[in-house]
């Protein structure tokens, strides 16, 4: 089969890979949807990296193929439509033991798409363990939104202890973005999305957005503080990982506000004592937990949440050059391969 495999300086490359075949607790999965992320663009854009070719792709759905021995019937059938939680570890510490492999305390985490092979490619061996059923009423695209990217946002809104009372600031529009603003608006909150890309306040309008605020146009905190009738904003969740936005993020909050940092790549610096008399509390969330990526596609599928609307652009394995590119200027929404 050939795989997608970033190769560095804007640059990615179909390769040949063997078919795969599972071993003792593995499954094969056929590709129906593979995201793609915003994480990968930091190694899309950076020199080439050293070492064998890794598949990349961690937001994978689709159905089981093959098993391995040993796999439990209730943990896997062949036809099985399943996400896959895109993390693996020990299996036996504590963390992993709670659902979070990726803070594995044995130091044994596997990242499909990083160190193992993901799913960007017409199959993937993963161990039956991350396995996640897919309910019928999901479209694999979803499905592969969830593994990533709106688990990503429900991760966060889950850890800031989001409620239907708060007002939420959400700096970026991107895929993860859109989704907490879809996420967070499906529970009560109002929402206040930014954003410097026009479409994407506009697609937050469709998502339920209160307000939108292109910070290009106007003073974001001070627009901010207007609309909260000079309160500030109870949460500010900051997707787009921009240094100006993390600060614009913990200016625009009230006393006794929450930001949350989930943007990569962005450096957040702050005035200790400006924050201490807020009694601001600062988080940072890392993706969600087996258990929360289950929890938040049950929520979308209780809430009819329609997810496939953060896709604005679908591709083929063979178009992966193509997509990246596109990708790469982040003006649209979310985009994802469809191998099959």
């Amino acid at each position: 089969m050939q795989g997608v495999v970033i190769t560095g300086n804007h640059t990615v490359a179909l390769q040949h890979f063997d078919d795969p075949t599972p071993a003792v607790g593995e499954v094969v999965v056929a590709i129906q949807a593979s995201g793609i992320c915003g994480t990968d663009l930091h190694r899309f854009r950076a020199a080439p990296e050293q070492g064998p070719p890794i598949i990349a792709g961690h937001e994978p759905a689709g159905i089981v193929v093959a098993l391995g021995p040993g796999v439990p019937p209730a943990m896997a059938r062949e036809g099985m439509r399943v996400m896959i939680h895109h993390y693996h570890g020990c299996t036996v510490c504590n963390d992993c033991r709670a659902g979070w492999p990726q803070m594995c305390t044995e130091g044994v985490m596997h990242l499909y798409g990083r160190n193992a092979h993901g799913s960007h490619a017409p199959f993937m061996k993963v161990p039956a363990d991350t396995l996640i059923p897919l309910d019928e009423r999901l479209s694999f695209a979803a499905g592969a939104a969830i593994g990533c990217g709106t688990g990503t946002a429900w991760g966060a809104l889950q850890r800031m202890q989001l409620s239907g009372r708060n007002t939420i600031a959400i700096f970026g529009q991107g895929p993860v973005g859109a989704s907490a603003t879809l996420l967070a608006a499906a529970q009560g909150a109002r929402v206040i999305a930014l954003d410097i890309a026009p479409h994407r306040l506009a697609a937050a309008n469709g998502f339920g957005a209160w307000q939108t605020i292109n910070p290009r146009d106007t003073d974001a905190v001070q627009q901010i503080l207007d609309l909260t009738h000079g309160k500030g904003a109870d949460m500010a969740l900051e997707t787009s990982g921009n240094d100006t936005a993390c600060a614009q993020a913990l200016s625009c909050l009230r006393p006794w506000g929450v930001a949350c940092f989930v943007g990569v790549g962005a450096t957040v610096q702050f005035d200790v004592y400006a924050v201490l008399r807020k009694q601001l509390t600062i988080l940072t969330s890392w993706t969600m937990s087996f258990v929360g990526q289950k929890a938040c596609a049950a929520f979308v599928v209780e809430r009819h949440l329609d997810l496939d609307a953060l896709f604005t652009d679908s591709w083929s394995l063979q178009d992966a050059q193509q997509a990246f590119l596109a990708f790469d200027k982040q003006t649209g929404g979310k985009g994802v391969f469809m191998p099959a």
